[in-house]
Formats: structure tokens, C-alpha cells, sequence
């Protein structure tokens, strides 16, 4: 009697633990200040395109959402480490990234581009020789760049924690050109004419959550992502931050494989 009593204690307590592990925080890393994907509205609540999915997928988790505002650059060690479950800010899924980290499928189709100031009469990446260029540190918008200085001419590339920072400094004449993800810029600059967003930079780059490599959630939150796409939230979600219906061929509308390395 004394086993039995013993043995459903053991049970009655790994159901207890089960459950406290199940009603644990989905802690999710991102770069708030991001918009239109994680920002602070008017109230200080932080809200977003991936705001608006990572809740819907904590949910479907059984899970409440946990966001920790963390540097971009910071968000790879962040889930390396263990110290948050997953990251979001448009984060580019890339062959280099995918041998260190694991991501969902993809979510959202981008490309790079370069804003400027109206005022400085600056058409494209042709006027921009001998000029100061803003990236944010540890970005594919920071690879393209230093990459291409030497065929465009860049005096300088300074680096930003953030989209924030850097259009300060451009709009203070601190740096001549913005070049970071085309979604945020459009969005950013749809009511601030003192901006332009001058060239769109074709780099075909497809924003996902992050991982740690190989980690058991990323095939969990993919296939999360693929019932959202099937009922239509991630197309939904599309149309109330940027106002219009995806494509139907993009990876907000299409159901896609999980990435991996080639």
C-alpha cells in the first residue's frame, strides 16, 4: 500500500510539474522600436505585425507571451544562450545564421532600401559616393552595406541599435542615408515627408522567428505558423499593419518548409 501511495504521489507530482512547465512564459527576444513589427504605441504597450503572431502562437502553445526588448545584435546569443525561447524583428533567415541558429518557416518576403532626407535633393545609391551611410549593427541592411562600400563609394558606415537612433541621426544631418529593411522604412516614413525612401535594394530575404540550433519549439511554432496561414491570421494580421492583402505567392499567404541548411 505504502508503494502504491508513494507512486501516486511520484505521478500526482509530475503531473503538478507538467503542468507548471506547460504554463510557463513563451519568452520572446525583439529589437522594440522596430516598426511596424515591435514597437510602443501612444500607451507603452508593445504592439506589432510579429507582436500580433508570436501572441497568436504562445496562445495556440498554451502559453502566455513574455517580450524582452533586447539590441538586434544581442537577440543570436539571447537564443543561443537560452535565455529567451525565440527572437523576432524581422530577422532574415541566411545559410550563415542557419549554421548557429534554427528559424520557422518564413513569413514575410523583404528586400533592403535607402531613405534620405527630401530635403538633400539624394536620388539613389548613385548620388551616394563620398557620403556617411546608417546600417543597424549586425543586419543584413549592415552585410549589404559593407560589402558594397567600395562599389558605391560610402565615406563611412556608421552602425545603430535600432531604427530610432538612426533616423535621429539622419534627420540631423549626422549621416547622409538610411539603409535598412524596406517594410519598416515605408512605414515609417508614410507620414513624414522630411523622409524619402529613394531606391528599393533587391536582396530576396525572408523574415522569420529565431531559435536556438535544432531546437524542439522551431518545429512546433513552423507548424503553428502553417494553421495560421491555413485560417488566414498571418495574411489578416498582413492586411491590418500595412493596409492591403499579401500576395498569394509570398510566404505570408504560402505554406512553407521549415529552412535548412543547403
Amino acid at each position: 500500500m505504502m508503494k502504491k501511495l508513494l507512486a501516486a504521489a511520484a505521478f500526482g507530482s509530475a503531473l503538478g510539474f507538467a503542468a507548471m512547465a506547460q504554463a510557463e512564459d513563451l519568452t520572446v527576444g525583439a529589437n522594440v522600436g522596430n516598426v511596424p513589427w515591435e514597437f510602443q504605441d501612444d500607451s507603452g504597450a508593445i504592439v506589432g505585425f510579429e507582436v500580433d503572431l508570436a501572441t497568436e502562437v504562445a496562445k495556440r502553445l498554451g502559453r502566455d507571451i513574455k517580450i524582452e526588448n533586447i539590441p538586434f545584435n544581442g537577440l543570436f546569443s539571447a537564443v543561443q544562450s537560452g535565455r529567451i525561447d525565440m527572437a523576432m524583428s524581422s530577422i532574415t533567415i541566411t545559410e550563415k545564421r542557419l549554421a548557429e541558429v534554427s528559424f520557422a518557416q518564413p513569413y514575410y518576403d523583404s528586400d533592403q532600401s535607402l531613405t534620405v532626407t527630401a530635403a538633400s535633393g539624394l536620388k539613389g545609391l548613385a548620388d551616394m559616393s563620398g557620403k556617411i551611410i546608417g546600417v543597424d549593427t549586425g543586419s543584413t541592411g549592415d552585410m549589404w552595406a559593407t560589402e558594397n562600400q567600395a562599389k558605391y563609394g560610402f565615406a563611412e558606415i556608421r552602425r545603430f541599435e535600432g531604427l530610432a537612433p538612426a533616423m535621429l541621426d539622419l534627420g540631423n544631418g549626422r549621416i547622409d542615408g538610411y539603409i535598412s529593411d524596406i517594410p519598416a522604412l515605408q512605414y515609417y516614413s508614410k507620414d513624414k515627408p522630411e523622409f524619402a525612401v529613394v531606391e528599393r535594394i533587391p536582396t530576396g530575404e525572408q523574415y522569420s522567428m529565431m531559435f536556438a540550433k535544432d531546437a524542439p519549439l522551431a518545429a512546433e511554432v513552423s507548424a503553428i505558423i502553417t494553421t495560421l496561414k491555413e485560417e488566414g491570421f498571418v495574411q489578416a494580421t498582413h492586411k491590418k499593419w500595412f493596409g492591403s492583402d499579401p500576395e498569394a505567392t509570398t510566404s505570408t499567404a504560402t505554406v512553407m518548409d521549415m529552412p535548412a541548411l543547403k
